[in-house]
């Protein structure tokens, strides 16, 4: 099924919606989240199939917002669609820029103009000098940079010419400088910063707000497989009450844990030799236990 949009674009993809007739401003007054007092009636969120993204999407959708889900999951988008009203599922690779342009206008068309979006796509995977990957590093930079660009391109516009709108981009405390075995995600994560501060003035100007939320390690599944060590790992219930806060807040940089942004920024400031001692130290992963050899 193929969801035809203004203009005879077209979707490759049917949006999944949940089975509740709420309408748009109906409060759940049991619900711990904000949105439902008509600050973000219309919400778009990427990477909504896990983690982060996933629980801020059932709590807005259960404080009475409409929420647009997207990921490249379907299924896992399904499962959310599942769990709360409110919630329309977009299939979406962010990197297709066709098709980011294509689901925001046809978010537009189903819940009217986005006020809040938080783009939160994005992928992790290791990357060592000694197995460096000109291929890796271009696909995590195409996800985590490059589709935040593409959701930016389409929603910015709009949200210009009303003269209001939020976005939130979800970075992380990586991008405040380089640590061993992350040269790929960090370097993405520090181009999502740069990014964010260039645009923030001129947005601010316009009536829009941008937020740049730096999370450090959250116990999400991104983080399930990682070796480095992950100091202040934080639950992934209270990161969202900490995001939720600070979107509520609308101040520029939202960051958590507080203990890993102050070491960051710290470390960032540092002289190089003891930057780098600090790196081999206690950032670098542990080396891998071997079987001892059987008798």
């Amino acid at each position: 099924m193929r969801v035809r949009l203004y203009g005879g674009g077209r979707l490759p993809y049917a949006p999944m919606m949940g089975n509740s007739d709420q309408r748009i401003g109906d409060k759940n007054e049991g619900a711990s989240g904000s949105g439902g007092d008509g600050r973000w009636p219309s919400v778009w969120i990427t990477g909504a199939s896990s983690g982060l993204g996933r629980e801020v999407a059932l709590r807005l959708a259960r404080s009475g917002c409409k929420v647009a889900a997207s990921a490249r999951g379907t299924e896992a988008l399904a499962a959310l669609v599942r769990e709360a009203p409110g919630i329309t599922a977009y299939p979406l690779d962010v990197t297709d820029r066709a098709a980011v342009q294509a689901a925001a206008t046809a978010i537009t068309a189903a819940q009217g103009p986005i006020d809040l979006a938080l783009l939160s796509a994005g992928m992790f995977k290791p990357l060592s000098a000694a197995r460096f990957s000109a291929e890796t590093t271009a696909q995590v930079m195409a996800l985590n940079h490059g589709g935040v660009c593409n959701c930016l391109e389409a929603l910015l516009p709009g949200m210009m010419a009303r003269g209001t709108g939020q976005i939130a981009i979800l970075s992380s405390i990586s991008g405040y400088g380089g640590l061993p075995k992350l040269g790929a995600y960090a370097a993405s994560k520090s181009a999502l910063n740069t990014l964010a501060e260039s645009l923030a003035p001129e947005l601010a100007d316009a009536g829009v707000t941008l937020q740049l939320a730096t999370p450090g390690y959250i116990a999400t599944p991104l983080t399930e497989g990682n070796r480095l060590p992950m100091p202040f790992l934080m639950p992934l219930d209270r990161a969202v009450d900490t995001l939720m806060r600070g979107l509520q807040r609308r101040r520029f940089e939202i960051v958590f844990p507080w203990q890993m942004a102050i070491l960051m920024k710290l470390y960032r400031r540092a002289p190089y030799w003891l930057y780098f001692w600090i790196a081999r130290r206690f950032l670098r992963p542990p080396p891998r236990r071997t079987a001892p050899p059987q008798a």
